[in-house]
């Protein structure tokens, strides 16, 4: 017996400072405790340095940065695919899980470079086509529809 649900999109949640981010999972390589981070001369402020993940060097980017929050110390990488081989890491305050979220309501969260730094996202899309193609699929989740979510998850 099939039920009829809505169409649903499965998504990583993230705190980024103030901000609940959904990250569609398609693209979620794997999370993390931070590594080390070496940082590069004359990059965006956003753009922490890179990593050494899985043996090699990967771009860490800081989400609250991202967004236009004041910088904090991450509690974790979230490993990001771009293409067939490369990686981002976004540096976040910490993973809350995987949500699925009904495609419906999709058209009521703010993409999540809405609220971006204008600068910064003029930045991205300079060095990093594909990252801003993955961030422009991220929502943000305000609390209302965050408690919304969760009560209904607790309902099934």
């Amino acid at each position: 017996m099939t039920e009829n649900r809505p169409a649903s999109l499965r998504f990583l949640i993230v705190r980024s400072d103030a901000f609940l981010c959904a990250l569609p999972l398609e693209h979620v390589a794997e999370t993390m405790r931070p590594l080390p981070v070496e940082p590069l001369a004359g990059m965006p402020s956003f753009l922490l340095g890179v990593s050494i993940i899985r043996g090699g060097a990967v771009p860490v980017v800081d989400a609250a940065r991202l967004l236009g929050s004041a910088p904090t110390a991450p509690g974790r990488f979230v490993t990001v695919r771009l293409g067939e081989t490369r990686r981002v890491a976004l540096a976040v305050d910490g993973v809350i899980g995987v949500r699925e979220l009904p495609e419906s309501s999709l058209d009521h969260l703010p993409p999540l470079i809405r609220n971006a730094n204008a600068e910064a996202i003029s930045a991205v899309s300079t060095l990093d086509a594909e990252l801003l193609l993955v961030l422009r699929g991220a929502r943000l989740v305000p609390e209302p529809a965050w408690r919304a979510i969760e009560s209904e998850g607790d309902r099934t």
